[in-house]
């Protein structure tokens, strides 16, 4: 995506307003979710329009920005990453930019969500062991000056709710 697109599935401000979706992009969109290497030809055939039509609204899902990207569904166990886990983060006032900068350069780091309640981050990580995760939470985390509090919440079993089903699980 070497064109415009990138910065539009980046979160660029300059992205045109958002406009609803029919129920032609919404089945484009789930089937996406869960297979992204489907090809036009069968997002197509499922959905019933043209490949034309469907190669045109893909592309137009992507220019709006609701498509953000396509990637690999990694299972961590197997990529030797066999821990992982949750960690809320209380933070200082008016530190978010600064904290999540600081987040994303954290080994391991999956998901940041800045959120509401009893505390301010969500931060999810994936790490070889746990002997790694407590330098992580103990070490990286708590030395961020703007980082008041954390609680890990391992995670024992995951299931992505946006894929296939593998052979043996079904």
């Amino acid at each position: 995506m070497a064109d415009g697109r990138e910065q539009a599935a980046q979160g660029d401000d300059r992205l045109p307003p958002p406009r609803p979706l029919d129920s032609i992009d919404r089945d484009i969109l789930r089937i996406l979710q869960t297979d992204g290497r489907a090809s036009i030809r069968s997002v197509a055939e499922r959905v019933h329009v043209s490949r034309a039509n469907a190669y045109a609204r893909i592309n137009r899902l992507i220019d709006d920005g609701v498509i953000r990207g396509f990637s690999a569904r990694v299972n961590h166990e197997r990529a030797g990453q066999g821990a992982s886990a949750y960690i809320t983060l209380k933070i200082v006032q008016n530190s978010w930019r600064t904290v999540r900068e600081q987040l994303r350069a954290l080994p391991g780091a999956a998901h940041i969500a800045l959120v509401s309640g009893d505390f301010d981050v969500l931060l999810l990580v994936h790490t070889p062991d746990n002997r790694t995760l407590r330098e992580l939470v103990l070490t990286k985390l708590q030395s961020i000056p703007e980082v008041l509090s954390t609680r890990t919440l391992l995670v024992f079993e995951e299931t992505d709710l946006n894929r296939k089903p593998a052979p043996d699980e079904i």
